[in-house]
């Protein structure tokens, strides 16, 4: 049966490892478009691009499991490990597609930690745009302080800090 499947899995492996490709790139524009122009557009643009990559990637999870089902197999790393040994076991040729899929593994490394790094750096640009706002409108902020017994007391204040 591996002997069908191979070569679907093949396809599979190196239509992921450009999908992957791609999520990296669009990741590392992230990061110049974030540090450099923090253009809204380029970053909407940028997000659109990811979330397609994703789903397709997702469509290739699902069709790498349902190869695996064939096989009788766990969608997860054990089950393309066996996978993999049983196509070596069938004299099949695996060692370009191992190689394909260290890689899938290696750039989807590098896609989480570049992903978490641009994850922080827009929650930190969201951090300070709501705290220009908060000075420009005048939101009521709280006051956490003391009474003379010792017990908290909070003050409410509203006022611009700022007038135009």
């Amino acid at each position: 049966m591996i002997e069908k499947t191979y070569p679907i899995t093949e396809k599979l492996i190196l239509n992921a490892l450009h999908l992957v490709e791609g999520l990296r790139f669009q990741l590392i524009q992230e990061v110049e478009a974030l540090k450099n122009a923090q253009n809204a557009e380029l970053i909407n643009t940028i997000a659109t691009n990811k979330k397609q990559l994703v789903v397709q990637l997702e469509l290739f999870n699902t069709q790498c499991g349902q190869v695996l089902s064939t096989e009788n197999l766990p969608n997860n790393q054990d089950g393309i490990t066996e996978y993999f040994r049983r196509a070596a076991a069938a004299s099949i040729l695996t060692d370009e597609l191992i190689r394909y899929w260290a890689q899938i593994q290696t750039l989807c490394s590098e896609c989480k930690i570049l992903n978490d790094q641009n994850g922080a750096s827009i929650a930190l640009l969201a951090r300070h745009t709501d705290r220009s706002l908060h000075i420009l409108k005048g939101k009521p902020h709280t006051s956490n302080t003391y009474g003379p017994d010792g017990s908290s007391q909070s003050e409410l204040y509203a006022r611009p800090l700022i007038s135009v």
